[in-house]
């Protein structure tokens, strides 16, 4: 009997190092192929994200200025049908009350619990980085086409009142700036966080 149990408990604890294992590679899965797009704002971790999002497009029809998008079924079926944004092409203008958080039933974006008069303060959820070699005043003519585009007061700044330059502490990759932009290629980067969604890509 004793020796019975024994192997019961060692299947039991076999199954569970498996199950562990299986685990951690879906999670490295989801984190290595996670930079290659940009999740809606208040979006959860990647993982748990792709857990709850039940792919209902809500969020996509919540958003007046269309920058959603659902995922192509070339991203695999873990992310295909969730919903990234196009900040390639679109900035996201941080609606107030956050419509396509809000409209997420299944809380895969969650909007932080804010006081009666404070709305939640907005996310990071990409960083945006000044391309010199594009950007026209980084050359010498005067442009100032991105000037007044950003909604976050401070992100973006102006050295000597003519180059701007974008303060990653506070920049929350909006992309409003891109979208401003008249240079050919566009002068601002847009690229998504590290899989953390804390430190910021270079």
């Amino acid at each position: 009997m004793s020796e019975s149990i024994g192997r019961r408990d060692l299947f039991r604890i076999g199954g569970k190092k498996v199950a562990e294992s299986a685990s951690h590679l879906a999670t490295a899965e989801v984190a290595n192929r996670a930079p290659g797009w940009i999740r809606p704002p208040f979006a959860l971790d990647e993982l748990d994200f792709l857990l709850r999002c039940t792919r209902c497009d809500k969020c996509l029809e919540a958003c007046p200025h269309d920058v959603l998008f659902a995922l192509p079924a070339r991203t695999g079926h873990h992310a295909a049908g969730t919903p990234a944004m196009n900040l390639l092409q679109k900035g996201c203008h941080m609606c107030a009350g956050w419509p396509c958080a809000a409209a997420c039933e299944s809380e895969a974006l969650k909007l932080p619990e804010a006081g009666v008069d404070r709305p939640p303060d907005p996310p990071k959820f990409a960083v945006a980085k000044i391309d010199q070699t594009a950007c026209l005043p980084y050359s010498g003519p005067e442009c100032g086409a991105c000037a007044g585009s950003c909604p976050v007061p401070g992100a973006l700044n102006w050295e000597g009142g003519v180059r701007p330059v974008i303060d990653r502490e506070r920049c929350t990759g909006c992309a409003l700036c891109r979208e401003a932009c008249i240079a050919d290629p566009k002068a601002i980067r847009i690229s998504a966080l590290d899989p953390a969604g804390k430190i910021a890509a270079a």
